[in-house]
């Protein structure tokens, strides 16, 4: 038992160590040694864990996005109306990003670069498909906009991540007047206006 504790804690301290420094010096200015350094493990160790680089960045996004999406519809009740349901999600996406802006910081890296792989890529969406649903019942209600999913999110959702790393920045502090703002701006990108 011992042992794969320790197994789990080596695989934790690589995936925690990737997450740092790519969000510090890029993903090309990442290599596996400074990666193992800072998880005080042999660079052999990695290779125990993961085929490669590109292998141990994509479980980390794979990882990463479970945590953000298990986050994000933790008690999530698909009976609510879809705006009481966009805005339950938007929320806890919302506070997962303020609270969590290292894994945020990560996902947001990875989402806009070429840096993980298609099948990584489209595993991660599997795991927002409590938002897409909701969508999809929102088009059929008519209340959300007929537009691609990806348009979506890219209206509601990634705005937050602009208004996390300039909170970051101490740019701008996401108080809770501009969360609602911010709220009511995403609603209104998506919803049909009547």
């Amino acid at each position: 038992m011992a042992k794969l504790q320790k197994s789990i804690d080596k695989r934790n301290a690589l995936v925690k160590a990737t997450i740092e420094l790519v969000n510090n010096n890029g993903f090309h200015a990442t290599p596996m040694s400074k990666i193992a350094k800072m998880a005080n493990v042999s660079p052999a160790t990695i290779y125990l864990y993961f085929e490669n680089k590109q292998d141990l960045v994509n479980q980390t996004y794979i990882d990463v996005k479970a945590e953000y999406t298990n986050y994000a519809f933790h008690d999530f009740d698909t009976t609510l109306s879809v705006k009481d349901g966009f805005e339950h999600i938007w929320k806890r996406i919302a506070d997962f990003k303020l609270k969590e802006s290292e894994h945020a910081m990560f996902l947001a890296q990875c989402d806009n670069t070429p840096m993980i792989d298609e099948p990584s890529r489209q595993e991660g969406i599997k795991h927002l498909q409590p938002l897409l649903d909701l969508w999809e019942r929102g088009k059929k209600e008519g209340i959300i906009k007929p537009l691609s999913n990806y348009l979506l999110y890219a209206y509601s959702i990634n705005p937050l991540s602009f208004l996390m790393i300039n909170q970051k920045r101490g740019a701008f502090q996401l108080d809770e007047i501009h969360l609602k703002e911010a709220f009511q701006s995403a609603w209104s990108s998506i919803k049909v206006c009547k």
